[in-house]
Formats: structure tokens, C-alpha cells, sequence
């Protein structure tokens, strides 16, 4: 009864199965350990800062005394061990986050400096190197300049020493954690701690920021904890565990969070206003349960790339690799497999499983995107989704799963659906 899941398995798939079975339950096992001690963290904080059941109310209006929101950010500048927070529902988004950010500290002739590389397709619309957007950073005066990564996927240390050198302009220095849509692996924080320690050597009052996105709680530290200055991330990514059904955060200096906050609110408003309504129950309950939920995320995802690997794909990360994200990939080559695949991750989602998704143009996007997401949030990647640009070397990004059971259903099924039909 209990391996009935299997009964319409091919054979061939049913031992690969019990093969990647076998070879990942010590990495298993380990990101349990790991959620055990993310897990504890955040237990502290809620006992340290009396979380009660008032907490969870909310505001309306202006949003002034909101008790529950002070006492939510105190609890996020803990955890990532800065100065300050910003928790907002009204930030709708980690795009909307950065940008918040960007506009925030940045001033007309200043440069954004990303050193890891060009960012991803939407933050690209935010500086305005590509679409014609109004309110770009561009249309603003703003600079932007970035460093290629080299032929490793790593940072070229010695072009972007010349750089923070040479230019006086740059204000802020970006680092991408997470791989967005390229094809390099993400950043685990140590390599992040490097950088950030590169960046004050040798611009010491540049401002570093971290795009944090589908980063929180994959490890046991976080970039902050190595002088970050601002952050930003989602809540309907790790930091919200799919409960959290929109929202997201800044955190880092208090000078940079208040300006921040200026350019999310208004000059002289700033953190003291912004009604929370009825989500405060949900940030916390996300925020606490983020770090298991993160986990079964990760344990999905070298399910994920073990199987991929016995059926013959090339994925990244490698399945033994080190995770510091939710993010793994499978390159196709070809568009027509990446839509088959993508479609059986579709059929296999809690919600919309009858729908074939089919390739288009999206606000923010320069190609057509083929997107699964069968979430019970709209876009809460934090839940099963998979979605890819359909350009060279056509990679699908498969990202997410609140439960580990769910990945393994849904991927072997996808399995069978993509590599074994006629």
C-alpha cells in the first residue's frame, strides 16, 4: 500500500528511483540538521521579542502604533543581524524590493556597480538597459556598469578591482546571490563573503548590496552577517514558507533602510506609517516556518538532480553540490523537450494540473518564458513552479516545493510523463 505511489512507474524508472534513494539520504539528512539550527534562531527571536497573539491583528489607515510590524522587523534585524527592517506588504515583490532599494540610496550621476555579472531580465527593466520603461534608473541619471563574470561562472576579481578603483561614481555595488537566469551556479555565502570584504578593501564607502532572492535560510549564515549593508527579499519566496501571500523585505543599515523606506512611502513618513491590514498572522507564521520549509525545498531539489542525472540530463547544481539557493536546472538544448518537460511539472501541481502551459511574452521579460506553477500564491516560488526563457541554451529553472513528498510525486511523475511516453 504505502509504495502504491510507484505502481504506473516504469521498472527502469522504479530502480532509479531506489537508486537516487539510496545515494542522497546522507545530504538528506544533513539539510535536516541544518533546519534544526535555522529553526532554533528563529524559535529565540519569537521568545526574546513576546510574540503574542495581539501581534498578529494589524493595522489600518496610516498604519501608526503597529506593534505587531515593529516587533516582525525587530525580529527579521535579528535574524539577519543588522540594524534595521523593512517588512512590508506593500512591497509587492523582490523586484520591487531591489528597486525600492536602487531609488532609495541612489542619486543622479551616482553608478550601480553589479560585479557578479548582468542581472537578471527584470532588474534589467529596472535600470532601463533594456525595454522602454518610464521611471527607469537610466531616466534618472543613474549609472549602471557591470563586471562579466569569468569563464568559470566566478568573479573577475582583478577587472573589478580596476573598477571600484577608477570610478569615483560608484555608490553601490550589487551582488547577485542567486544564478536568476544564467547558466553560472549561485553564490554560496562564503563566496559572498568574499566579495563583500573585496568591496571594502577597495571602496570602502560603497554601499553593498545583496539581492538576496530565493537565498534565506538555504544556509546557516547569511551575507549580512559579513557586513552587508542592504538586502532585499521576497516573502513569497523562502522567507514566507507559502504562507506569507505577498510582501517583502529589506534589512541592513538603519540610514539606508530609512531611505528606503522614504522612497517606499514618502519623505518625513518613512517606517512610522504603512498599514499592515491582515497579513501580519501570515509574515509570522511564514517567517517561522521558513526555515523547515526552505529545507524541503532544498531536499527537493537534489531529488531532483540525482533522478535528472540517472535519466542522462545535464543539471546544475550537481546533486552533491553545495546549496545556497532553491534554484536547479536542467538544460534541454532544444525548446521542444524544455516545453514537454515543463508541461509535466504542470500536470503534477496541486492546482491548474489540467492546464498545458504554453510559451509567451511577459511584463519585464525580453524572450517568451514557459512557466508551471500550479501555487496556491501567484508566483510563490518557494512552492513547485518551473520556468525558463525559451533562448539558448534553453534551461528550464525548477525552483521550490513546501513538501518534500510533493517534489519527489511530482518530478517522478514528470519523469515518466517527459522521458518515457512513446
Amino acid at each position: 500500500m504505502l509504495n502504491s505511489w510507484k505502481q504506473n512507474l516504469p521498472e527502469d524508472l522504479i530502480a532509479k528511483v531506489a537508486k537516487v534513494d539510496e545515494k542522497i539520504s546522507g545530504h538528506l539528512q544533513k539539510i535536516d540538521e541544518q533546519v534544526l539550527y535555522n529553526q532554533q534562531r528563529l524559535l529565540s527571536l519569537f521568545r526574546k521579542h513576546r510574540v503574542a497573539e495581539e501581534d498578529l491583528v494589524g493595522s489600518t489607515g496610516y498604519g501608526f502604533d503597529d506593534m505587531g510590524r515593529e516587533k516582525l522587523e525587530a525580529i527579521f534585524a535579528d535574524y539577519f543581524k543588522v540594524d534595521d527592517a523593512l517588512v512590508r506588504p506593500q512591497l509587492i515583490s523582490g523586484t520591487h524590493a531591489i528597486a525600492t532599494a536602487f531609488y532609495g540610496v541612489l542619486r543622479p550621476k551616482d553608478t550601480l556597480y553589479y560585479m557578479t555579472g548582468m542581472p537578471y531580465d527584470t532588474i534589467q527593466q529596472v535600470i532601463g538597459v533594456v525595454g522602454d520603461n518610464p521611471k527607469t534608473l537610466k531616466e534618472y541619471d543613474i549609472n549602471f556598469d557591470y563586471t562579466p563574470l569569468n569563464e568559470q561562472g566566478k568573479v573577475d576579481y582583478d577587472a573589478v578591482k580596476e573598477k571600484l578603483q577608477n570610478d569615483k561614481s560608484i555608490k553601490m555595488v550589487a551582488i547577485q546571490r542567486s544564478r536568476g537566469y544564467a547558466t553560472r551556479d549561485s553564490f554560496v555565502v562564503d563566496e559572498v563573503k568574499e566579495m563583500i570584504e573585496f568591496v571594502k578593501q577597495y571602496a570602502p564607502n560603497a554601499v553593498v548590496f545583496i539581492d538576496n532572492c530565493y537565498g534565506e535560510f538555504s544556509e546557516p549564515t547569511e551575507p549580512t552577517f559579513y557586513g552587508a549593508d542592504l538586502m532585499a527579499g521576497s516573502l513569497f519566496k523562502n522567507a514566507g514558507a507559502g504562507i506569507a501571500k505577498g510582501g517583502a523585505f529589506i534589512v541592513g543599515r538603519k540610514d539606508l533602510v530609512a531611505q528606503a523606506a522614504a522612497q517606499l512611502y514618502a519623505p518625513g513618513l518613512g517606517k512610522a506609517e504603512g498599514p499592515t491590514w491582515g497579513y501580519l498572522r501570515d509574515f509570522y507564521q511564514g517567517v517561522f516556518m521558513a526555515p523547515h520549509t526552505t529545507g524541503e525545498a532544498i531536499k527537493g531539489a537534489i531529488y531532483t538532480a540525482a533522478l535528472l542525472e540517472e535519466l542522462g540530463m545535464e543539471v546544475s547544481p550537481k546533486w552533491d553540490a553545495p546549496r545556497t539557493d532553491l534554484v536547479q536546472t536542467v538544460t534541454f538544448g532544444k525548446p521542444e523537450p524544455m516545453i514537454k518537460f515543463c508541461a509535466a511539472i504542470q500536470h503534477n501541481s496541486p492546482m491548474n494540473a489540467f492546464v498545458d502551459p504554453v510559451p509567451s511574452y511577459m511584463d519585464g521579460y525580453e524572450d517568451q518564458v514557459i512557466m508551471a506553477s500550479g501555487s496556491f500564491t501567484e508566483g510563490s516560488t518557494i512552492e513547485l513552479s518551473s520556468d525558463g526563457p525559451l533562448r539558448e541554451p534553453y534551461c528550464l529553472y525548477i525552483q521550490g516545493g513546501l513538501s518534500y513528498a510533493h517534489v519527489k510525486l511530482a518530478v517522478t511523475a514528470a519523469a515518466k510523463e517527459a522521458f518515457y511516453k512513446d
